[in-house]
């Protein structure tokens, strides 16, 4: 049994590692606590920083949330710019500049999701101020969304908006390595907003994922609706946090799927998404930005869109008006 299986429990693996996870959570607290003293320094950009990220390790949909903030934001005047960690990018220079022909070998599958979905600029890098400076310095942005950077303090930021996971929510509810909690929950308290991808609880925004489009990687002006795919097997293919999310998006469409799935960020080559038969290949759109460059006709991603109720936007254009108001 794999140790994500134990992180739902508390079986007695997770009992043996339960001294560990006390270290852990205490040397989170010793971390951030000497970044709140200001022991540690921290680099207060000269615009307004909004971090999304969540508290555990794996998917929780963050990426259509960030998206959705950067159209958002757009559509109220700002001019955005998204900074992230590069995750799996191989670059021998950090931080690295980043757009929709950048090869996410080098700079990271989801930095160039971002880039190619969004249209603006985007840098990555383990060193999140140096990357705040560089896009800063080359290009006219008024607001910066770091991807993923809740745990990531020598970025000070004046909104934090953390994702949560609505249908595994927080597993045994135990810190790493006993559980799959980066920090304690009681970290959400001290958030300006939390959404959830699903069913939400009080005091929680719900996001839901729509998928109706599924768009060729051979030829992205080809773009098909799911249901035509009704009627016969797929292979669907999940390199993410998630993969049981994905394929099961597909069944509730009618779908009849072939479960592929794939470690995170996964580094795909052709004979993996080829399975020599005439049934077509269904994707997440972060695997398919790393399929592009050997892809066939047979080859489609899902195009997922994030939807929000108005309330949400409501508190997240009032929450910006008062820090942009100071």
């Amino acid at each position: 049994m794999s140790i994500e299986k134990d992180w739902e429990a508390r079986g007695l693996r997770v009992r043996l590692l339960m001294p560990l996870s006390w270290l852990f959570c205490l040397l989170v607290w010793i971390r951030r606590s000497l970044y709140r003293f200001g022991l540690l320094r921290s680099y207060r950009a000269p615009v307004p920083v909004v971090v999304v990220g969540n508290i555990t390790v794996g998917g929780t949909g963050k990426t259509p949330l960030v998206v959705w903030l950067v159209g958002h934001l757009s559509n109220l005047g700002y001019r955005p710019g998204i900074v992230a960690r590069g995750y799996r990018g191989s670059s021998s220079q950090w931080p690295l500049s980043v757009d929709a022909s950048s090869d996410p070998r080098v700079a990271g599958d989801e930095p160039v999701l971002l880039a190619r979905r969004t249209l603006c600029p985007v840098c990555v890098g383990p060193d999140r101020p140096a990357a705040v400076r560089q896009l800063l310095e080359r290009d006219d942005c008024d607001i910066i969304v770091t991807d993923d950077g809740l745990q990531h303090y020598a970025l000070r930021r004046d909104l934090e908006i953390a994702v949560v996971d609505g249908e595994r929510r927080f597993g045994n509810e135990l810190c790493l390595p006993a559980g799959p909690l980066r920090e304690p929950l009681s970290r959400l308290r001290s958030v300006d907003m939390v959404v959830a991808n699903g069913e939400a609880v009080s005091g929680e925004f719900p996001m839901r994922l729509s998928a109706v489009t599924a768009v060729n990687l051979q030829d992205s002006a080809l773009s098909r609706s799911l249901e035509d795919f009704i009627g016969g097997p797929v292979h669907a293919v999940a390199g993410i946090g998630n993969p049981a999310r994905f394929f099961a998006t597909l069944r509730q469409l009618g779908l009849d799927v072939r479960e592929h799935p794939f470690p995170d960020h996964h580094d795909f080559n052709y004979r993996e998404i080829q399975f020599n038969d005439e049934y077509p290949v269904l994707m997440t759109e972060k695997d398919a930005v790393k399929c592009t460059r050997f892809a066939k006709l047979c080859h489609w991603y899902l195009k997922v869109d994030a939807d929000f109720e108005a309330d949400f936007s409501g508190r997240l254009t009032q929450l910006l008006q008062e820090v942009v108001n100071g």
